[in-house]
């Protein structure tokens, strides 16, 4: 089969489709047939040598996928053959077939195409637990989503007003800004020319926010802990500006504050079989309905891999990119 393998470390250019076997699914899995993928940020540390592989998966890239069922281990019962699915997996949705644990596999919504499917587990799992079972974000709180036209931001602004929350974003162009509001945030900050905080306290009237998803790290922390409410919070998703800061707790202690991070590719087994439950019961029915809907950026055939992650790291993109596998 056709995939995308880590074989060496570099730059977007070192992405190349190699013939290597159709895996076997194991027994508490299904193999499908690939017809979509997508990325995430962490395909590109991983191609750079800096997001080691967890035990157990394979040096294929991708994390999520969509397509159709092609056989299943002997511990698996319910799929048919043909099935449309979509789901999360460790490794390997860069390629033309895919396993993945039986109790992940969703059944795609009527109506979606296998892009919609492949934009959805990491981006909106990911926003599921960092904004709501980690960051406890309720109805008539005030978030902040910083990144918000990546995938994840994307399918926080958007769950957080579902949720009954006042939303506000940062991005890094007026396009980015006005896309964002769209989704239903209520106001977003350009952070190459505005600074956040500053914006945040004239737009909240300076109560500031109960929660703020941060994917930047270091620069922002600061200023993230001085725009909390009482009692707020911030998750870490990611750390792309740096990730060691040397603070004064006195700020966290007066505020109540909580801090969390979280990351989903390196969580086990029963806890990703967990997640995707929330998801299936609380988030899928809102996406399959229309009231929510992935945001696609660009779809790229599978043979442009390398072209995709450029334009990833270029920070082109506002909502995700795709690959189509067939």
């Amino acid at each position: 089969m056709r995939a995308v393998a880590e074989t060496t470390h570099g730059g977007p250019d070192v992405l190349r489709v190699s013939d290597v076997p159709i895996p076997k699914p194991g027994p508490q899995q299904v193999l499908v047939r690939v017809r979509a993928s997508a990325l995430n940020r962490a395909d590109a540390h991983q191609r750079e040598g800096n997001y080691a592989l967890p035990p157990g998966e394979s040096n294929i890239f991708g994390l999520e996928m969509a397509g159709e069922v092609e056989s299943w281990g002997s511990e698996v019962k319910g799929f048919r053959k043909g099935q449309r699915v979509f789901g999360l997996v460790g490794s390997g949705g860069y390629a033309e077939y895919c396993p993945i644990d039986h109790e992940m596999a969703m059944p795609i919504p009527e109506g979606w195409s296998f892009e919609q499917a492949a934009a959805v587990p990491e981006v909106f799992f990911t926003a599921q637990e960092t904004v709501f079972t980690r960051g406890e974000l309720r109805k008539g709180e005030t978030a902040l989503i910083h990144a918000g036209g990546s995938g994840v931001g994307t399918a926080a602004i958007q769950m957080a007003r579902h949720a009954g929350a006042r939303v506000f974003f940062t991005a890094g162009s007026a396009e980015k800004i006005a896309r964002g509001v769209a989704l239903g945030a209520e106001a977003g900050i350009n952070y190459k020319t505005q600074d956040f905080a500053v914006e945040v306290m004239k737009l909240t009237n300076g109560e500031g926010v109960d929660f703020i998803e941060d994917f930047v790290g270091a620069p922002y922390f600061a200023r993230n802990i001085d725009l909390l409410k009482l009692d707020g919070r911030i998750c870490f998703v990611a750390r792309m500006g740096g990730s060691k800061v040397e603070f004064d707790i006195s700020a966290l202690m007066r505020k109540r504050a909580k801090l969390c991070g979280f990351q989903l590719r390196v969580q086990a087994l029963p806890l990703k079989r967990a997640i995707t439950r929330r998801f299936r019961q609380t988030w899928l029915p809102a996406l399959a309905s229309g009231k929510l809907h992935p945001v696609i950026d660009t779809v790229f055939p599978l043979e442009k891999a390398g072209e995709a992650h450029a334009y990833m790291e270029a920070n082109r993109n506002f909502g995700k990119i795709v690959l189509r596998v067939d």
